[in-house]
């Protein structure tokens, strides 16, 4: 397979593919998904081979994000993505359980929707400062 790609184009690639696999096994521990480490691979290696040696980090046969990639703020966008979709699951939990945990359908979609909306402009208003759990001690 071919595909040509500018140096910009591929940069891009290479971010979207650290991404993507820090999605899929940052938090596997020894259960990764090692066919998506060897693809990280084969483009780390490609950076390589083109000259992009900074974004690279050779370790024997391995070619990986250098530190200076992954300290370049690519983690920054990783954490936008996880502060989003945490308000929006949240968001979510909370409004299908003021609904008491019904099965949602074209009833009362709009419903679970409004709920939501209320809840977002919450935490976009407070973050979780309003946000309150009763424990046991409570």
């Amino acid at each position: 397979m071919e595909l040509k790609l500018t140096t910009k184009q591929f940069r891009r690639l290479l971010d979207m593919a650290y991404i993507g696999n820090w999605i899929l096994n940052s938090a596997r521990g020894d259960d990764r998904f090692q066919d998506y480490d060897q693809v990280q691979h084969l483009l780390f290696q490609k950076a390589e081979e083109e000259g992009l040696d900074a974004l690279t980090l050779r370790l024997g046969p391995v070619c990986m994000p250098s530190p200076a990639y992954i300290n370049g703020g690519i983690h920054d966008a990783i954490a936008d993505y996880e502060d989003a979709i945490f308000f929006r699951i949240l968001a979510e939990e909370l409004a299908r359980r003021d609904m008491d945990d019904v099965p949602i359908d074209e009833s009362n979609m709009e419903e679970l929707h409004q709920r939501m909306d209320a809840y977002m402009e919450e935490f976009e208003l407070h973050g979780t400062d309003h946000v309150m759990v009763e424990t046991e001690e409570n």
